[in-house]
């Protein structure tokens, strides 16, 4: 079987410099908000070429935290696309805001920038722009929008670590920026782990309060807050890999541009290629999606569907979030993603490929 993404097989490749740090973290006896998250932050922080970066629990709350510290008010609007993983929207509701949802580009499968100005009203707040797939949304007309109508932006960059933008990074492309470190991300670590990133020096002190219990000084507390605080062993497992970061998106391009120049199939439609993009995900879209998953299983490839149910459909919003969306409704009902990691072989990308020009 390619495996669409092998976890073992990417971390096995730490392996000695993890059990190293995991030992100098035991050793240390001090387990949270010590010196490898301190480390980690600033190591962080310089790679997207921001000012700050704090460490937080998971990217849901990186998001939530980046929110609240914009200290919005209950109904206040924020801004998303329609077409992304639902933590986008959920940190949002969770907040007390209301998500008002705009349509991607059906070509890059993020927030069609020229659909935003349509959606704002007197109570809209913020834009929330996702990078999906590892591709930067475009933010210099969202800015641009952003700027004239006075609003905060913030960045979803879950996906993006290491994307470009007109030469900046994600995590700098806004006034604040929400990371995850799910295991299964371009920089990962061995559980659940976040961050949030920013230039503004107030917003970073008021989050690095906020993940913790909205304190600076034990048992006072200047906000109502969160525990969200990215554990030691976790951090020190973000420092050894955020030194291939680079070095493994580049070989995600590689595979990319493989799959883009020899993927040859008039039913497959194909990303476009970038060399900002870092392709957390590689997808394709057909009609054929559902016959064309199975054959790749019978086949012993390993594929993905990112996402298979829009947000707007989801049980938990019950319609709240608008009825029709059908560009992402396209998207959703089309799209397969396929294996593409660090440590899948081009041997075994050369297979998917033969398999699919088959199909």
């Amino acid at each position: 079987m390619i495996r669409f993404l092998d976890l073992h097989k990417i971390n096995e490749r730490y392996r000695k410099e993890i059990d190293e740090s995991i030992k100098e973290v035991l050793d240390s006896g001090w387990y949270l908000l010590g010196k490898q998250n301190e480390e980690f932050c600033k190591n962080f922080a310089e790679y997207c070429g921001v000012k700050y970066a704090v460490g937080i629990a998971n990217g849901l709350d990186a998001l939530k935290l980046a929110i609240m510290a914009l200290g919005f008010k209950q109904g206040d609007e924020i801004i998303v696309p329609s077409n992304t993983y639902i933590a986008s929207i959920l940190a949002i509701s969770e907040c007390g805001c209301t998500p008002v949802l705009v349509e991607p580009d059906i070509n890059t499968y993020n927030i069609d920038a020229d659909k935003i100005e349509a959606k704002i009203t007197k109570n809209t707040k913020a834009i929330l722009a996702v990078h999906l797939y590892g591709q930067t949304a475009n933010m210099q007309k969202i800015s641009q929008i952003a700027d004239k109508y006075n609003l905060k932006l913030i960045e979803d960059a879950a996906q993006a670590h290491g994307a470009y933008h007109n030469g900046k990074r994600a995590g700098n492309l806004a006034d604040v920026a929400g990371f995850s470190f799910y295991p299964g991300k371009n920089l990962g670590c061995l559980g659940d782990g976040g961050a949030v990133t920013t230039n503004n020096e107030e917003l970073y002190n008021k989050i690095k309060a906020l993940r913790n219990y909205g304190s600076h000084k034990k048992y006072e507390n200047l906000y109502i807050g969160l525990n969200s605080r990215l554990d030691e062993v976790q951090a020190a497992v973000l420092n050894i890999k955020l030194k291939t970061l680079d070095t493994d998106n580049e070989y995600r391009r590689k595979i990319a541009k493989y799959y883009i120049e020899n993927i040859k199939n008039e039913k497959i439609i194909l990303p476009n290629y970038s060399n900002d993009h870092v392709y957390h995900i590689f997808t394709v879209r057909t009609e054929k999606r559902d016959e064309l998953q199975q054959y790749l299983k019978e086949n012993n490839i390993e594929t993905l569907i990112h996402y298979p149910i829009p947000p707007h459909k989801q049980v938990c919003y019950n319609g709240k979030l608008g009825d029709s969306y059908p560009v992402s409704e396209k998207i959703h009902s089309t799209i397969l993603s396929l294996p593409i990691s660090p440590v899948l072989e081009m041997e075994e990308v050369e297979k998917v490929v033969e398999v699919i020009n088959r199909f």
